[in-house]
Order: C-alpha cells, then structure tokens, then sequence
C-alpha cells in the first residue's frame, strides 16, 4: 500500500510545480548593440553590447539592460503589437534639448511587438536607427 503511495505524491508534486510556473510569468530576452552612448532611465549606456530581459505578465513590465552579468539600468516599459514582425533589430532615440540621446522603443527581429520605454515627454522627438545594430 505504501508503494503505490509514493507515484501519485510525485504525480501531485509535478502537478503543482508546473500550475506553478505557469502563473509566473516567462521572461524574454533579447540582445542589442549599441554604437553610440543612450540615455535609459537617466542612466548613460555607453556603447556596446546588452541583453535586455523583460517578464511576460502583461503588457507592462519593467526592462532590464545587462552587461558583463551586470543590470546596467531598469525602466518601465510598454509591450505593443506590432502589424507585422520586425525585419530587423532597431531602436528609436529621442533626443534632448543637452543634446543626450534617450532610448524611447526597441524592436526586435522577426518579431510582432516593440517595447516602448517610459520616458520624459518634455525632449523634442528625433528618431535615429545609428545607435543600435
């Protein structure tokens, strides 16, 4: 009696720790190149490479630019649809009156959604597709 115990104390571990992880969320991630120094959340990104990571809970979240293991910035962010998947990795900038270049979206290819950045809307709007590869 007790051996046919032990499968369905299993069978019902499992069951539990997948209901589990799928109300958690998934996190994703993507990789950008930045040629030219961005503004993200205040904070100054020099050029490089970064993954950014964001948590699947909605159509809000927070996004996270690593580099060297390392969380460089944190900022709020937007996931919008998009028509049709991205041809191409690209980012919108947004350039302030000191002239610093603030990282409002990015895209992602071969993808259907951009995430748009929170962001000061006192900046005059610029767009420019040379910081990001």
């Amino acid at each position: 009696m007790k051996s046919s115990l032990l499968p369905k104390l299993i069978t019902l571990a499992l069951s539990a720790l997948l209901a589990g992880s799928a109300f958690a969320g998934t996190t994703h991630k993507g990789n950008l190149q930045l040629l030219d120094p961005v503004q993200v959340n205040g904070k100054q990104l020099p050029a490089g490479d970064y993954t950014v990571s964001w948590n699947e809970e909605g159509p809000n979240g927070n996004l996270n630019f690593t580099r060297y293991g390392k969380v460089m910035a944190t900022v709020a962010a937007k996931i919008v649809p998009l028509e049709r998947k991205a041809e191409e990795d690209a980012a919108e900038l947004k350039t302030g009156s000191t002239g610093a270049r603030d990282l409002t979206a990015i895209r992602f290819s071969g993808k259907k959604f951009q995430l748009e950045l929170s962001q000061d809307s006192s900046q005059s709007t610029g767009k420019s597709g040379d910081a990001v590869k």
